[in-house]
């Protein structure tokens, strides 16, 4: 059979049409008037063998750009990571690639106990006390957080850094128009949110203040300074988005008094696809656990005193009264999540510690080159492994010729922020040879003339 995926043969048509009591599919349609059918021929191409299709489609891949093909220095929220071989090696296992919600504990007790290993690692990154299951993506989760941060204080401001992801930043519009909050943009200076307008803006009428750290320049925010800003209005909640790989080393968010830490562990263990899946992660302080969206899963013992897994909190509306629903979260990203405690596991404490080293080293080397070539970096401030590089050129234009040259240059900044215009976003992550980094500064200072 030619078509080996179209089991229907016309004999099956016909008693298909005989069985609902009609002669053909012509006559199926005709309660639809035939002045809008349409009646003559598609422009599409005709069927082609399995074969014919296969070399089609092969040789239109082979068209595309790819990690295998091109160095990347392209950050912006997604990244190019070692991810471990064990990883694959894991989630490829039928138990878990497959695996549904763990309802019945009883037969998801591994399942389970990689959730409430992906919570652990997470709260022993962040500071924080509890994490849930997993959420969609980093977006998202700091989305909820804001909703969970108006209810919480039953407030309407949000304050929000403008170093913020802007992709981010248009989700938590987008969140904030159901209970009509309040979204304010606190505008950056030097990379990094201006400290003297969040001062001024923040009131009584003020549900949370949500910072990003490090930020979507790379830069670090002054956590410290924040806090204090905050510590004159305790009632504002303290929202941070952060990277979990830079919090190998740098200091975790709750030393700085967050109440809710989110984020995205797509840099671990979770290769940069075209557009997702990704996996966001949620944590918070004790008292609000039972405001978290999503799932908790727990440990307990059985009736023989063995340690289990259970789903100990679920606050989502399917098991609760619709109006007592924190969120209509419907699910979690348990296989992304399960790849990433992978690799984290992989790593080690260690691992993590020198991994997110190796990205501040390489990234600061990156820009002492950019500066002995005499390329621009916008911002002096202490940053991670991203940095932003002022070019006399269009990075439309300059990233064209950089993929010729067989690199896949940084973001366009001047897509989003239009006063950053010929400004391109790096970023260096611990796979980048010295080799790889020294090539891509030649290149662009050529490039920039």
């Amino acid at each position: 059979m030619e078509f080996r995926y179209l089991p229907m043969t016309e004999q099956d048509k016909q008693v298909m049409l005989e069985t609902i009591g009609i002669r053909s599919t012509e006559e199926l349609f005709s309660d639809v008037p035939a002045s809008i059918r349409y009646n003559g021929r598609l422009n599409i191409k005709s069927p082609a063998s399995e074969a014919e299709l296969t070399k089609e489609l092969t040789a239109l891949s082979k068209k595309n750009v790819s990690l295998k093909s091109h160095v990347s220095f392209l950050g912006a929220g997604v990244y190019e990571h070692h991810i471990p071989s064990i990883v694959d090696h894991v989630i490829s296992r039928s138990e878990f690639y497959t695996a549904y919600t763990p309802y019945q504990p009883e037969i998801s007790q591994g399942e389970l106990q990689a959730i409430f290993e992906f919570q652990t690692m997470i709260g022993q990154l962040t500071g924080m006390d509890v994490a849930n299951s997993s959420m969609y993506d980093g977006s998202t989760a700091l989305a909820e957080a804001v909703n969970l941060s108006a209810a919480q204080t039953k407030k309407k401001k949000i304050l929000v850094a403008e170093t913020v992801h802007p992709e981010s930043l248009e989700v938590i519009k987008s969140y904030a128009k159901g209970p009509e909050l309040e979204v304010v943009v606190i505008q950056q200076q030097e990379g990094i949110m201006d400290l003297e307008s969040l001062k001024a803006a923040v009131d009584e009428d003020t549900a949370s203040v949500v910072v990003q750290y490090p930020n979507f320049f790379g830069q670090i925010e002054p956590m410290d300074r924040i806090q204090s800003i905050l510590a004159e209005n305790k009632k504002t909640m303290l929202i941070v988005s952060s990277n979990p790989l830079a919090l190998g080393y740098l200091t975790p968010p709750a030393h700085f008094g967050a109440d809710i830490v989110v984020g995205d562990t797509q840099v671990f263990g979770i290769p940069p696809q075209f557009g997702g899946p990704h996996c966001g992660y949620f944590a918070t302080s004790r008292k609000l656990m039972r405001k978290v969206p999503g799932r908790l899963v727990g440990q307990t013992t059985d009736e023989e005193g063995r340690r289990g897994f259970v789903l100990t909190l679920q606050a989502r509306e399917q098991h609760i009264r619709r109006d007592k629903a924190t969120s209509n979260i419907c699910s979690n990203q348990a296989l992304n999540a399960l790849a990433s405690s992978v690799a984290m596991s992989s790593l080690g404490k260690q691992g993590i510690k020198k991994t997110a080293w190796m990205n501040m080293q390489k990234s600061r080397y990156m820009k002492s080159q950019l500066e002995k070539s005499g390329l621009a970096v916008a911002f002096q401030g202490p940053f991670f492994n991203e940095l932003v590089i002022k070019l006399d050129s269009e990075i439309a234009e300059v990233n064209k010729r950089l993929l010729q040259k067989g690199f896949i240059g940084g973001y366009d900044l001047g897509r989003t922020f239009p006063h950053l215009r010929n400004h391109m976003l790096v970023a260096v992550t611990e796979i980048r040879t010295k080799n790889e980094i020294d090539s891509f500064v030649r290149e662009m200072r050529d490039i920039n003339g």
